[in-house]
């Protein structure tokens, strides 16, 4: 039986970067991943490397701190796929969140990127405001500060090559079958391009997203699992002229935040959080496309003919993200990614969630766990000066 240091379950953003990680740092890699690397979830976020402004809101301060210090790495790493993009916050008469509020909110976002050239913010004055496309009536305020925008499956893939580079094997298209665990390690029975395969790990990462816990159920002895909510995020593109920058808008429906993003010269809309009971629900439902069009049409109102908008969209997607079952709106759960390793399982590393701007610091995270089960391994390569492309 051939024989690995890690088993990588999911090529995923999260999946990939774990594997560069650990191939740089001198452990053999396998990653098997059930269909195309980067296809699902990893392939239908928003598209964007960010602090996560809004999360500020919720005193989620470390995951901000972490994000926004892995934006800057990105830009640097992968100047080619990451861009730095301006964002624009409108305030109206009787937006929930006004000037003081949002002034408050930028500059601790500047603060936190310590500083970062990134983190300058400024009030744009009136007379730019005609260019935004925005409605004029009521609003008071517009603000303007930089994030970065990227291609979220060309990035898995590059992070992907960059880890075969450094000689980690990717498997696609593969049907697990059975985990065994014991007091060694693990097996894992497949299927892969019609042959069936057995593989001894020391260690196994299961970084399969929102089928997390369906991994889960083919592991012995059973294992317990973290409850989890499924929450979707859809996005429309609509054939409508981009803005210059990306429009941080207050949804009119709710508190939540909506971006409408330049999209490969086309605008897209996005995104909602509709809770699902299982990934088979996964789907743009009517009332969250009428939900992004209203919004759209709210601030846009000379571009959306409410009869027509309808008709100007040509694309849509949703993407899956994992959360902890808590009460409260989805909006409010917190984003932090979850790593569970248990006693009764010691050779097993679960992860619940995972972000597209934060996978190297996840990857650092698992990396560690790996060391500490198997020891270190002489350094292959430096993880932060591999660039992408």
């Amino acid at each position: 039986m051939d024989a690995v240091d890690v088993v990588i379950i999911g090529a995923g953003i999260t999946g990939v970067g774990i594997a560069q990680c650990a191939q740089a740092a001198g452990y053999r890699v396998l990653v098997l991943e059930k269909e195309g690397i980067g296809e699902k979830t990893s392939a239908n976020s928003s598209k964007l490397i960010h602090g996560g402004l809004r999360y500020l809101e919720t005193g989620q301060l470390s995951l901000v701190r972490q994000s926004l210090a892995q934006r800057k790495a990105l830009l640097t790493l992968a100047p080619n796929l990451v861009k730095p993009v301006p964002f624009y916050i409108p305030i109206y008469q009787g937006s929930k969140r006004g000037p003081l509020a949002i002034r408050a909110g930028l500059s601790l976002y500047a603060m936190l990127s310590e500083f970062d050239t990134l983190g300058q913010f400024k009030s744009v004055d009136a007379k730019e405001w005609t260019s935004l496309g925005l409605k004029l009536e009521g609003l008071r305020a517009v603000f303007r500060y930089w994030d970065a925008q990227t291609d979220d499956h060309a990035l898995t893939l590059a992070v992907a090559k960059s880890a075969k580079a450094l000689g980690a094997t990717i498997e696609i298209n593969v049907d697990i079958k059975h985990i065994t665990h014991n007091a060694e390690g693990c097996i894992l029975d497949y299927q892969c391009q019609q042959q069936t395969k057995q593989i001894f790990a020391k260690s196994v990462i299961n970084a399969t997203g929102p089928w997390v816990n369906q991994t889960l159920d083919l592991v012995s002895p059973a294992i317990s699992k973290v409850n989890i909510e499924l929450v979707q995020g859809s996005h429309l593109v609509l054939d409508i002229l981009p803005p210059s920058g990306i429009l941080y808008l207050e949804s009119i429906y709710d508190k939540r935040v909506v971006f409408v993003i330049p999209w490969h010269g086309k605008t897209m809309v996005g995104t909602t959080e509709t809770p699902i009971s299982t990934i088979e629900d996964a789907g743009i439902t009517r009332a969250e496309t009428d939900y992004l069009l209203g919004i759209f049409a709210h601030y846009f109102p000379h571009l959306a003919d409410s009869n027509q908008l309808d008709k100007k969209i040509v694309g849509r997607y949703c993407g899956i993200r994992v959360l902890p079952k808590l009460s409260g709106e989805a909006f409010d759960l917190p984003r932090e990614t979850l790593m569970s390793s248990q006693e009764t399982h010691p050779h097993l590393l679960t992860i619940y969630g995972g972000k597209l701007t934060t996978f190297r610091h996840t990857a650092e995270v698992a990396v560690t766990w790996i060391a500490e089960q198997l020891g270190a391994r002489p350094i292959k390569a430096d993880i932060n000066s591999l660039t992408l492309d």
